[in-house]
């Protein structure tokens, strides 16, 4: 087995921030009330949530009210902001594949790759796209940023 790819916090952080500000403007002016966070690995609380298996684990997580739902009371009241958070230690499992799957050569490229596609990912969730449509998009190819 590989030896997974590393990179430290703050580093992550902020790759994961340059990204995050990189997203297009025809994108990005859309993005409304969201704040993007890091952690390590998921909560036990997560896991539960979403059902995962002992082996299983996620990239990211989009939490809050998608755009599409959003009616015109929204925000009224001081809403509290949706979530992305990013999970640090599966993206860098994720871009070590990267490495071999994609034949990269340079290891912050493959952990760009696997933020930038994480991030689309639960963006995809927040501009109100369910799982098989995100899925469908990244399996097109459609979902480049």
């Amino acid at each position: 087995m590989t030896e997974r790819l590393d990179m430290p916090d703050e580093a992550f952080r902020s790759l994961a921030g340059e990204i995050w500000d990189a997203v297009p403007e025809k994108w990005g002016k859309r993005i409304d009330n969201v704040v993007l966070l890091i952690e390590d690995e998921p909560s036990e609380d997560t896991r539960k949530e979403e059902h995962l298996g002992e082996h299983e684990t996620l990239l990211g997580l989009y939490h809050g009210i998608p755009e599409s739902e959003r009616g015109g009371e929204y925000g009224v009241g001081g809403t509290l902001p949706d979530t992305i958070t990013l999970f640090r230690t599966p993206i860098l499992e994720e871009a070590t594949e990267f490495m071999h799957e994609r034949n990269l050569k340079n290891p912050e490229e493959a952990i760009r790759e696997a933020i930038r596609e994480t991030l689309w990912h639960e963006l995809g969730h927040h501009f109100g796209l369910h799982e098989e449509e995100v899925r469908t998009r990244e399996r097109g190819g459609t979902n480049r940023f």
